[in-house]
């Protein structure tokens, strides 16, 4: 698991909020850090593509509205996306106990993400200084590279531990544990991605009227059993019919004020 474990620790470092490497956030943070993607990705390098898909669905599911304000992280999801999603198809159990692992790897990562931010106050404080002694190397050095490599520190090493051991034990450990836990981790599991998706209608939609176009989704799924090609003919439809022959508004007119008429005269 050298190779694997490698592996996944750069792309954890590569996705990682402040790794410049591929087009800034664009190709790191937006694209490969997404759990829809990683979880390809891991599944790739470990062999098993369906399921790191499958997992990596059901984990973007809970941090699908997930927002970062001014670098406030209610959970890591760089963590999330590369050694939650391993560990995930490490331990066989499912979807389900993989979000519920991925969930409680990504609270835990924002321990280190602070602990970053902490360190590089202080590299800020020693590019300062070299700026105001004229220190044109110590001011590349403290901006660039030393952040970068405490980066990659805070990144690389924990993914790699965690895969590179988790192989070898998670499975095993996943098996010690008593039944009701098992069940415990399922049924959160099958309702973190739920939360995510009510969180993202909450911030989409302003008319609660709305929810009938979910709704009528959730029937065409669960109950007339479409595929999702189906289901997006059906939805591009509804969109059609809602923008068409929605009522129009008409612009209020001002009543006409005594003072205007007088002022005609």
């Amino acid at each position: 698991m050298i190779v694997e474990a490698t592996l996944i620790g750069i792309l954890c470092y590569l996705g990682a909020l402040s790794s410049p490497w591929l087009f800034g956030l664009t190709g790191g943070w937006y694209l490969i850090n997404r759990p829809l993607v990683s979880g390809m990705l891991v599944g790739l390098i470990l062999g098993d593509v369906t399921t790191g898909i499958i997992i990596g669905v059901a984990v973007q599911a809970v941090y699908i509205a997930m927002v970062t304000p001014g670098g406030s992280m209610p959970a890591d999801l760089n963590f999330v996306a590369f050694p939650a999603i391993a560990l995930g198809i490490l331990s066989g159990k499912g979807p389900e106990v993989a979000v519920a692992l991925a969930a409680t790897i990504g609270i835990a990562g924002t321990i280190l993400f602070n602990a970053m931010m902490v360190l590089n106050s202080f590299w800020n404080h020693r590019a300062d200084v070299a700026l105001e002694r004229g220190d044109e190397r110590g001011i590349y050095l403290n901006s660039a590279i030393f952040p970068q490599a405490t980066n990659f520190l805070l990144r690389f090493v924990p993914t790699f531990i965690a895969v590179y051991f988790g192989a070898q034990y998670i499975s095993e450990f996943m098996d010690s544990l008593p039944r009701m836990v098992l069940s415990i981790m399922n049924v959160l599991g099958g309702i973190l991605p739920a939360v995510g998706i009510a969180i993202l209608l909450k911030q989409i939609i302003k008319n609660y009227s709305m929810l009938i176009y979910f709704l009528v989704g959730f029937v065409c799924i669960v109950f007339l059993k479409l595929n999702m090609v189906a289901l997006v003919i059906v939805g591009a439809l509804l969109a059609l019919i809602h923008y068409n022959y929605k009522p129009e508004t008409q612009p209020a007119v001002k009543a006409a004020s005594p003072a205007d008429d007088e002022d005609e005269f």
